[in-house]
């Protein structure tokens, strides 16, 4: 089921070059043979670790230049007042971007608190305050709808969401979110990565068709190594 929501040059410049940095740092992980299982219950023959970029400053200087400009793309230039951060992972991106946005940050806890005003954001806005979720990926969404529900709970108006990484492959992702609202917008995807993999001969020709099975058919695939089906 490959993602084909059409990008403009731009987009997928931006796309393969966050790819091309994954791959570098190597946080990404091809492993057909001994399959991870994701929080969403998906078996899934790649992973990838966006909390790596922490530990690379120009990696990610780029990562938040190319970050801010999708989210500037998509949410416009005067139509965001603060950026908030999911719990854990998500935090330093928020950083990152709204240094670059010169924007407020704030971040989303998981759970609240359990006094205060606000128990589950963290950082100061007024109520009707236009937010942008940033998270570090999306596999199915879910967990996105949770920090937004909260940060709208708080008072907050929340119509846009950003991941560096979104996995693209699972049904329902962008449902997800779109139900409630959300335009999830990202860098790139595991088809981003695969082509920059293949392309550069990072990974053995039987790894790669592995991995391209597992795109075209993720359900499936899950269904077959352990993990959960339609």
């Amino acid at each position: 089921m490959k993602h084909t929501v059409s990008r403009t040059h731009e987009q997928k410049q931006a796309a393969l070059t966050t790819a091309r940095i994954l791959l570098e740092i190597k946080a990404v992980n091809f492993r057909p043979a001994e399959p991870y299982i994701l929080t969403s219950g998906w078996a899934s023959p790649v992973y990838v670790d966006c909390r790596k970029v922490i530990s690379f400053p120009r990696a990610r200087a780029k990562i938040s230049e190319l970050a801010a400009n999708a989210i500037l793309r998509e949410a416009g230039y005067e139509s965001i007042d603060a950026v908030a951060g999911g719990e854990t992972a998500g935090i330093p991106y928020a950083a990152w971007i709204s240094e670059r946005l010169m924007l407020p940050m704030l971040y989303v806890r998981k759970k609240p608190k359990g006094f205060g005003r606000n128990a589950q954001i963290e950082g100061d806005f007024h109520p009707g305050a236009r937010v942008v979720l940033v998270e570090d990926l999306a596999s199915d969404g879910a967990s996105k709808v949770n920090f937004c529900n909260a940060l709208r709970d708080a008072g907050a108006k929340v119509d846009h969401a950003f991941v560096v990484f979104f996995y693209g492959v699972f049904p329902g992702a962008m449902k997800t979110l779109n139900e409630i609202g959300v335009e999830l917008a990202y860098l790139c995807n595991w088809w981003d990565v695969l082509e920059v993999a293949e392309a550069d001969g990072l990974f053995d020709k039987r790894t790669i068709d592995d991995v391209r099975t597992f795109l075209h058919d993720p359900v499936q695939w899950s269904s077959l190594h352990g993990g959960k089906g339609a």
